[in-house]
């Protein structure tokens, strides 16, 4: 059990500097009409007033001036003109380094790696030598096969202890995943800069190595936005939502001010942990700091509202996106999804369509989900379809999976099964085959469920949810004999089952729980409260769903285990840590269970709450003693 508290206020920032590419020298003094000329292409700002200052260039003969011909390729590209920019470098005569690496820059900085490195070899062919920033300028987002190309040629021309050489080389290795490579030659580095520290820490995250990541971190004298990105994101992207949180309240403590890139982590961390208090706090933020809502942090917002169970929020959100991309119509419709409203995300769908928008893959994932959350099979089948009859796209393993979810909740076993075998287009995988498996557990068709797992297993295809519903089909059937023989081969192949794990957030802390927790500093008051709870459990005559308890034990001990399941723990600490009527929100890591749904339905009731549960699979909000999902989950 642990709390984490997330915010407090806010504030400003030291931006980074770069190098940008210095002009040729000029050999000797250029004469004043070109100086005013090179000024005019500085200030210029619109295309159309750059080829009127170019005319007048053609005019007075210094179509051939280095400096001014430097310039106007500069800025032809940074005005978007790519294709001006190489017409006119096209048309220099026997360019110099400082014109090759320009050009070889701007197709650099436009993520044209390909046409980058034709140019560096034409360069070469031309028996032109690279200098230091050819090298800075050609690495800079290049992919890690030609930067080991690259970083030999910087050591055959003599540029490999540049700084900068080294830094973008260190960046292509981290952003390549070359780990060995990186830590080599950042430990090879006499000094580290902010930029080199940054690229190391990158190369962690990307590896999963947070805490080496960390460890950088906290080593760095200077920290500039950037870098808290790096490692908010890594946090966010590793499953460790929480210290995100942490992390970025200690930015705004050290006066860093947050920008796009960071306001999109912490929204997805507030999403992961379903904290809606600090999801509305940071959007808050972005309205009242200047950060600009655009397509990307609307649909940020709208993801992370919806992961909160906060459809309204999210709602008013994608209404005031202006110029929505399908990006953010799949969004919304997800959203919807897993919250279990299927009718509207198909509402939804159509009114994308009429408007002219093209369904993706993405899309067809949210409105498969929508259909099987609510029981629409025929809707499903549909949908499924359509996918490459109509829209001509080719379904995926997420596809097939969102269909054996939907059929096999609706009890269609066989054709979930006949589904899976009949697969062409791509092979079946763990997840797709457990969730068959589950649907066998749930409708109790034991035969096909050890069918199915006995193959999975043949195939090497078995992971600790296949052993854990495996295990789950002979208790629900008495051979305890057959679940000590899978929780041996558990234990034999080092496979450990995921504990449960509910969170709620109150007044922006985090408080995790597991079952039978006992570190919470408010424990007493919170077993006193589930006391409290099982007095209006019997005053409703609600029978335990003790069946569901697969362990060979007595009834009361099963009884007792299902009292102090992690979700009736949170919402027990949600009872005594908030005011009558206010909203309960629980997030829970597994699948709620049977018991934990129907005790949490008749405390909706008793006590004229609502409380919204997000398990793995879906949101359930339950009110007056009934839920969204109709039973169906």
């Amino acid at each position: 059990m642990s709390s984490t508290i997330l915010f407090t206020s806010p504030p400003p920032i030291p931006t980074r500097k770069r190098p940008s590419p210095a002009p040729p020298p000029s050999l000797s003094p250029s004469p004043a009409p070109a100086d005013k000329l090179a000024l005019l292409i500085d200030k210029a700002k619109s295309t159309k007033q750059l080829r009127e200052i170019h005319a007048i260039i053609l005019r007075l003969n210094f179509q051939q001036h280095p400096i001014l011909t430097f310039k106007l390729q500069r800025s032809y590209s940074s005005h978007g003109r790519l294709d001006y920019s190489v017409s006119l470098f096209s048309q220099t005569q026997n360019p110099n380094v400082f014109m090759w690496t320009s050009i070889i820059y701007t197709h650099a900085f436009h993520g044209l790696h390909q046409e980058a490195l034709t140019f560096y070899a034409e360069m070469l062919n031309h028996d032109v030598q690279p200098n230091a920033f050819t090298f800075s300028s050609i690495l800079k987002s290049c992919p890690l096969q030609f930067g080991k190309i690259l970083h030999s040629h910087a050591v055959k021309y003599g540029f490999d202890s540049d700084s900068y050489v080294r830094t973008t080389l260190l960046d292509v290795y981290a952003r390549g995943g070359d780990l060995i490579s990186a830590c080599l030659l950042f430990d090879s580095m006499p000094e580290k800069n902010l930029v080199s520290l940054t690229a190391m820490i990158t190369c962690y995250t990307k590896q999963g190595k947070i805490d080496d990541a960390r460890i950088l971190f906290d080593q760095m004298d200077e920290r500039d936005v950037v870098c808290w990105n790096v490692m908010i994101d890594g946090y966010t992207q590793h499953g460790k939502p929480n210290e995100a949180l942490v992390l970025f309240r200690q930015m705004l403590a050290a006066k860093v001010k947050p920008n796009e890139v960071t306001v999109l982590s912490v929204l997805s961390a507030c999403g992961q942990l379903g904290a809606l208090e600090s999801g509305r706090w940071l959007h808050s933020y972005i309205e009242n700091n200047g950060v600009p809502v655009n397509l990307h942090v609307g649909t940020a917002l709208i993801d992370m509202y919806s992961k909160c169970g906060s459809l309204g929020d999210a709602h008013l959100v994608f209404d005031k996106i202006k110029d929505k991309d399908i990006v953010a119509w799949n969004s919304m419709l997800v959203g919807y999804s897993v919250n279990g409203f299927g009718r509207e995300a198909i509402n939804l769908f159509y009114d994308m369509c009429s408007l002219g928008f093209r369904p993706t893959d993405i899309t067809f994932i949210g409105i498969l989900s929508a259909c099987g959350y609510a029981g629409l099979i025929n809707e499903g089948r549909e949908f499924f379809n359509s996918m490459q009859d109509r829209y001509g796209i080719e379904p995926k393993i997420e596809h097939y999976g969102c269909m054996v979810n939907l059929l096999g909740r609706a009890g269609h076993l066989k054709e979930a099964y006949e589904l899976v075998k009949n697969m062409q287009t791509v092979k079946p995988d763990s997840v797709l085959w457990g969730t068959l498996l589950g649907a066998c557990r749930l409708h109790g068709d034991n035969a096909l469920g050890e069918e199915i797992a006995a193959f999975i297993v043949s195939q090497n295809l078995e992971n600790s949810g296949t052993y854990i519903l495996l295990s789950n089909i002979y208790a629900a059937e008495g051979n305890w004999d057959g679940v000590t023989k899978v929780r041996t081969l558990m234990k034999d192949s080092g496979v450990l089952k995921e504990p449960g794990c509910s969170s709620i957030e109150i007044n922006s802390k985090v408080h995790e729980f597991l079952a039978g927790d006992l570190k919470h500093p408010k424990r007493k008051e919170i077993y006193m409260m589930l006391s409290e709870i099982n007095g209006w459990l019997k005053a409703c005559n609600y029978t335990p769903q003790t069946e569901i308890v697969l362990h060979d034990i007595g009834e009361r001990e099963k009884e007792r285990l299902l009292e102090v399941h992690s979700e009736k723990l949170a919402i027990a600490f949600g009872l005594i840590s908030t005011q009558p009527k206010t909203t309960i929100k629980i997030v829970k890591n597994l699948r709620v269970c049977l018991d934990c749904h129907e005790v949490t339905k008749v405390i909706s009731k008793v006590t004229g709450r609502k409380i919204v549960v997000r398990d793995r699979n879906r949101f359930h909000h339950f009110v007056n003693g009934t839920c969204s999902c109709g039973d169906y989950w």
